[in-house]
């Protein structure tokens, strides 16, 4: 009886130690990553590749999730509140909603599904195959040729998605409040704007920069620390995915405290 709770004592202290030397490692490589993107040679082509990868390619589905997020929300929120003011009420919920909360965290878990599997996966293919090597005996530091890119490319585009993400996340609420719902377009509009917060899209705008950052370095740290062979792209991919999304939903809470 002794020996098993001292070997589930040792595990659970492994298991510990393993989390804050990854911690440790992650926060250097955040900073090595960080310093680099503003150290030449600047690589334009790479972070014109990336800007596009993440910032275009990714616009179809966050503004999809998005859209039927904001119908959907005005439905629920109608079910709820159809003995109020219905108007100027769904059109407060949804506004504030999707600005503060919906608009950046469902934008941040598609480019984590989307975009942080494929750095993840495209990283550790580099690893497993020795690429990273050969760049390494060319003259160019990996870290500033393959992350700095993806870091100001994530940086920049997560951002802007989450913006075009809560325009049509608000508008998809408008089209099933005066469609579906048959309220009036002026009322929904000006309650739209009277209940409109500059704090509010700063909150969202904070967010989607934490949130292009952790997808950025959790993505590319575990693909640049992939074991060798196709399970361990595998592996570094599923992890990075896992690890963003919860990262994402564990910050989001902390930020929303700072605001309120």
């Amino acid at each position: 009886m002794i020996n098993f709770i001292i070997n589930i004592l040792s595990t659970l202290g492994k298991l510990l130690i393993s989390f804050i030397e990854n911690i440790g490692k992650i926060t250097v490589f955040l900073f090595t990553s960080f310093f680099w993107c503003f150290k030449p040679p600047f690589y334009f082509k790479q972070l014109y590749l990336q800007i596009l990868d993440i910032g275009f390619y990714s616009l179809p589905v966050v503004g999809l999730t998005t859209f039927f997020s904001g119908m959907v929300l005005a439905l629920q929120t109608f079910s709820g509140f159809e003995n109020l003011n219905s108007e100027s009420t769904i059109a407060r919920i949804v506004l504030t909603s999707i600005l503060r909360e919906l608009g950046p965290v469902l934008a941040g878990l598609m480019v984590a599904g989307r975009v942080g599997a494929k750095m993840a996966a495209e990283i550790a293919t580099m690893k497993v195959t020795n690429q990273i090597d050969a760049l390494e005996t060319l003259a160019t530091r990996p870290i500033q040729y393959l992350i700095a890119p993806r870091l100001i490319a994530a940086i920049l585009c997560v951002p802007f998605l989450v913006l075009v993400g809560n325009i049509i996340g608000v508008f998809g609420g408008f089209i099933v409040a005066t469609i579906k719902l048959d309220f009036s377009a002026s009322i929904y509009i000006v309650s739209t704007f009277e209940y409109l917060k500059f704090i509010d899209v700063i909150q969202g705008m904070v967010k989607a920069l934490v949130f292009g950052i952790i997808i950025a370095i959790l993505s590319c740290y575990f693909g640049f620390n992939a074991s060798r062979g196709a399970e361990g792209v595998g592996r570094a991919t599923t992890i990075a995915v896992v690890a963003s999304s919860v990262l994402i939903l564990t910050s989001t809470y902390f930020i929303t405290s700072l605001f309120i």
